[in-house]
């Protein structure tokens, strides 16, 4: 069968390959692809910049943003043929730590966690894939067209309940939310903010293209500029930091209002360097009971958090994410940037 592979470390090695099919263990469900997202993640390993083949194998086939159609399950799942599903990226690590052996393994504690498409796993840009049933998610059936998002969906639905946590160690009760960053984890950052019956703001550099009308289809308010700006008219409760730009992510940490919640989950490029006011800085998060979390991948849990936001979503809404949908033999387009993009597709069910 069609995957598409990289070798590792290896710049312009992404290429369309034939894989063996894939050997369906005992209990697990045989699923035929229906298309993957593409996302920075992928594209840095497309560069070279990381990613780890599987023990003894030369090539890694990529994808972790999974949408497929059950061909085969077995009779004491939950699952039936031509149910949609998506598949859980990150695996519990063998020893396991104790974030692992309790299901937390999106908060591994010594790093021998293992990944679908990014570390030591195949991930699911392949025409067929198997999956393990409890790493397994199912979909509302109208979600044919845009369910390769619930990954990146269940990134934000972690940090939605990420800060929901820390707020609960006080009274909290939010009223405005602020999201940096209008591409994919930041709209659908978004969208769970108003589904939680927030005042949202997003705030972006673009002044044209989708981005500003579909922040106003969520019924958010869409702001360009600094968030020095943005905040000289707003105090956010909560901020979802969805850029790593690391002059947002220090200006987002003095834009919340008191016993306000900063959640990071843009991963920074390395190198660039800053000149802040630390001091005071800290005094401002100090005095006023500010806290800054970081959070990153999903467990099963947040998958299905995210499955429910999803089925809960406009479709139009949805869709209009999807700027580009491209078959697998056009999958170099996917990792090339283009003008007014939001969330580029691969896909492999056509009909």
């Amino acid at each position: 069968m069609r995957a598409l592979t990289v070798a590792p470390g290896r710049p312009d090695s992404l290429a369309v390959t034939d894989v063996p099919q894939p050997q369906r263990v005992e209990g697990e469900l045989l699923v035929d692809a229906v298309a993957v997202g593409v996302c920075g993640t992928d594209r840095e390993i497309a560069n070279g910049d990381y990613g780890w083949a599987p023990p003894g194998a030369d090539r890694l086939v990529i994808g972790h943003e999974s949408l497929g159609r059950v061909r085969e399950a077995p009779p004491s799942s939950d699952f039936s043929a031509g149910d949609l599903v998506v598949g859980v990226v990150r695996r519990p690590d063998p020893v396991p730590c104790g974030a692992c052996a309790r299901g937390e393994f999106d908060m591994c504690r010594n790093g021998r966690y293992t990944e679908r498409g990014i570390k030591a796993l195949d991930g699911y840009a392949s025409e067929q894939w198997t999956v393990d049933p409890a790493y397994a998610v199912k979909l509302d059936s109208g979600l044919a067209d845009m369910g390769m998002l619930m990954e990146p969906a269940s990134v934000v639905a972690k940090a939605w309940e990420q800060v929901e946590k820390v707020g609960d160690r006080a009274w909290f009760e939010p009223r405005t939310a602020l999201v940096t960053g209008a591409g994919p984890i930041g709209l659908l950052a978004a969208l769970l903010a108003v589904q939680r019956g927030l005042e949202v703001h997003v705030l972006d550099r673009v002044t044209d293209g989708p981005k500003p009308g579909l922040v106003a289809g969520l019924g958010a308010t869409y702001h360009r500029g600094t968030v020095e700006e943005t905040c000289a008219h707003i105090q956010p409760d909560i901020v979802i930091e969805a850029t790593g730009v690391g002059q947002v992510v220090f200006d987002a940490m003095a834009a919340t209002g008191p016993y306000g919640v900063l959640c990071l989950t843009g991963v920074s490029a390395v190198g660039r360097r800053l000149t802040i006011d630390a001091d005071s800085l800290n005094r401002d998060i100090v005095l006023e009971n500010d806290a800054v979390i970081g959070s990153v991948n999903a467990n099963h849990r947040h998958f299905m958090l995210a499955a429910e936001a999803l089925a809960k979503a406009d479709r139009d809404w949805l869709a209009s994410l999807i700027s580009r949908r491209l078959p697998l033999d056009g999958f170099a387009g996917a990792f090339e940037p283009a003008a007014n993009d939001v969330k580029a597709v691969i896909e492999f069910e056509t009909s």
